[in-house]
């Protein structure tokens, strides 16, 4: 699989990426997890993403004790704090970033994570004592790098204009062919910054693989279904309608719904890798399709077409 630079980092990271929200700890098995991780390593993929509010801890842990069986030097890894882990375990703060970089390494039983990020903003804590904490993280050789994820233009400036040599080398923001609004100020701003792009929700929360209907329940075992609910703006009918009209593209270039949505997502050259859930290793080999889809100028627009104002810019 191809792989990309993360920004100014020298992280070299397979344009696909492995996540564990809502999947692994949480609603996939350990064995299941094995054995996507095995496939992923089969396929390219290094990069494997996580947080540790992501089952409260539960997904780093598994992926901990799966990832034990491969050399350290062969995987990239990165997870993220800010979420609460209890009810006074939260934020960014210096005591926060230390308690929970510290509580991540040993649930992931490692000596340091290739990429730590600031889940959200915290607004409640001053920006100066969050980028020294996560500069700590670095000097210290717990992380060899820092990002941050869904950061307004505004803060990814701010943060920017403290002086020192650690710096911001990854933004994480949703991005997919529905919902496109990082293109605007994020993406142009952090290639300017030397900050690369790892997105999250290529698939538009599942919505992109086409098996939610208007008018239908979600299918049993789906995460619309295990979420009771999916984002009102992917799940309106103008939505899920558009969505169907890119069946036809999507089989005259042999490939499924989702490897299209995903392909589509790479040919933008600010993203350096996108990160894709998975319940099978399945699911796994076929997103990896993806990776080596080129798609065309009549293609792009052909989807843009199909998509037309239900796109969210």
């Amino acid at each position: 699989m191809n792989r990309r630079r993360l920004g100014n980092s020298d992280l070299e990271v397979s344009v696909l990426s492995l996540g564990s929200w809502l999947t692994y700890g949480v609603s996939v098995d350990r064995e299941t997890c094995r054995a996507c991780i095995a496939t992923a390593f089969d396929c390219g993929i290094n990069f494997f993403d996580t947080a540790n509010m992501y089952g409260r801890g539960a997904a780093e842990t598994v992926l901990g004790d799966v990832l034990a069986d491969y050399p350290r030097h062969s995987f990239l890894i990165g997870t993220k704090v800010y979420y609460p882990m209890s009810k006074t375990d939260r934020g960014l703060s210096r005591q926060q970033i230390r308690k929970q970089i510290d509580a991540s390494l040993s649930r992931l039983k490692m000596d340091y994570v290739d990429l730590y990020q600031c889940h959200r903003y915290d607004h409640d804590t001053p920006l100066e004592e969050t980028m020294e904490a996560m500069r700590e993280t670095v000097r210290e050789g717990k992380a060899r790098h820092i990002g941050f994820s869904e950061w307004s233009p505004r803060r990814i400036r701010n943060a920017d204009e403290f002086e020192g040599d650690i710096r911001f080398t990854s933004s994480q923001p949703q991005y997919s062919m529905l919902y496109r609004k990082p293109e605007r100020e994020v993406f142009p701003l952090c290639d300017q910054l030397g900050i690369g792009q790892i997105v999250w929700s290529p698939l538009a929360q599942g919505v992109l693989t086409g098996k939610y209907k208007a008018g239908k329940p979600p299918p049993d075992g789906s995460r619309g279904d295990i979420r009771q609910s999916r984002s009102g703006r992917f799940s309106r009918p103008e939505v899920l309608e558009a969505v169907e009209r890119l069946r036809p593209i999507a089989a005259g270039l042999s490939l499924t719904l989702p490897q299209l949505a995903l392909a589509w997502v790479l040919q933008n050259e600010s993203v350096s890798s996108a990160i894709i859930g998975a319940s099978s290793p399945r699911q796994v080999s076929e997103n990896a399709v993806a990776a080596k889809t080129e798609l065309g100028a009549e293609t792009m627009k052909a989807i843009d077409t199909a998509l037309g104002e239900v796109v969210r810019r």
